[in-house]
């Protein structure tokens, strides 16, 4: 089941793609569903951490990305208020 949980994330398919080799995928899903519901996995990467931590195999470095995407104007979800239907729509009692 580990076997299969792993290459699933490794190759970044849906559940559905498992090979047959791994048997049902609904079955692979529901151990990998309790485990991470039973906080195993947590447990788990906390001692694989500390062993490769007590072997000076990890490099605490962090690295921080500044940069801002920009959206395009249109992606905004806003509407604009310069020209268009509402400032003819506005402007139409006034020429009465």
């Amino acid at each position: 089941m580990v076997e299969a949980i792993v290459y699933r994330y490794r190759c970044r398919i849906a559940w559905r793609d498992l090979p047959e080799v791994f048997g049902r995928w609904q079955t692979v899903w529901t151990w990998h569903h309790r485990l991470a519901t039973d906080g195993i996995w947590d447990r788990v990467l906390a001692k694989l951490t500390a062993a490769a931590d007590a072997a000076g195999l990890v490099d605490w470095s962090l690295s921080v990305d500044s940069t801002i995407p920009r959206a395009h104007q249109h992606a905004t979800n806003t509407t604009r208020l310069t020209g268009g239907w509402i400032e003819l729509h506005e402007s139409a009692p006034r020429a009465a």
